[in-house]
């Protein structure tokens, strides 16, 4: 099986013919598509979605891959992004990396060749994103957390039981330890791809978190909101 299987890739292309054959060549490698054929469509579907990789052409009838490209790093996602132009000029490929691009491919290209840049990108954002996993149980503040049994003890030795995404966003917070986690990444490791709940869900479980382990909840020390970027533990 594909090692890349099931990872999720927004193909914006407005050219039907072009934009259904690497539709049929990316679902073929394993991969799962999410389709766009503007710039609008492509902004609605980025704030929406969680996405591995970002296929991108320059050239749209309404918002360009360019302006596609700041947008997605102004709200701090970092998610990969691989511009397709029919430019072959320098300059638009310097002004696609300097706003944020990761990799430009001119067209006409090899199939071959993108499937390879494709598969790297892909690859890197993974290792990137897999922190150092913590063990079965971590203790701090003099609270303890059991993943496996999904259970803690508090400060004050009160036993909780921990629901399922209580634990998974626990986890991937303290594996963070001291970064802020992205909502994006977030609703990609707890809720599971394309299911998202809204921001308030997460605030009510960073609450929950305040209220089982800080001795003053309206003063936290070790879970904290980053305003509009997402949010952060530390010791």
């Amino acid at each position: 099986m594909n090692p890349n299987s099931k990872a999720n890739i927004l193909l914006v292309e407005d050219e039907e013919n072009l934009h259904e054959t690497l539709k049929m060549n990316l679902e073929m490698e394993g991969y799962e598509i999410t389709s766009a054929f503007t710039g609008s469509e492509a902004l609605k579907a980025i704030s929406n979605e969680y996405f591995d990789l970002i296929i991108l052409d320059i050239m749209l009838p309404d918002v360009d891959g360019i302006r596609i490209t700041e947008s997605v790093r102004v709200n701090n996602n970092e998610v990969p992004i691989l511009i397709l132009s029919a430019k072959n000029s320098g300059a638009d490929r310097v002004l696609g990396l300097k706003k944020g691009a990761d990799d430009y491919l001119t067209k006409p290209f090899n199939l071959e060749e993108l499937l390879l840049r494709i598969e790297k990108l892909i690859h890197k954002n993974k290792k990137i994103q897999d922190k150092e996993t913590i063990g079965d149980t971590y203790m701090f503040a003099n609270n303890i957390i059991d993943f496996k049994a999904q259970e803690a003890t508090t400060f004050d030795g009160k036993k909780i039981a921990l629901s399922k995404k209580e634990t998974m966003l626990l986890k991937l917070l303290i594996e963070n330890k001291g970064d802020v986690v992205t909502r994006e990444k977030i609703l990609q490791v707890v809720w599971g791809y394309n299911v998202y709940p809204n921001t308030r869900t997460i605030d009510n479980f960073i609450l929950n978190f305040r209220k089982y382990f800080e001795q003053d909840s309206r003063n936290p020390k070790h879970f904290h909101s980053a305003r509009g970027a997402g949010y952060k533990y530390t010791e």
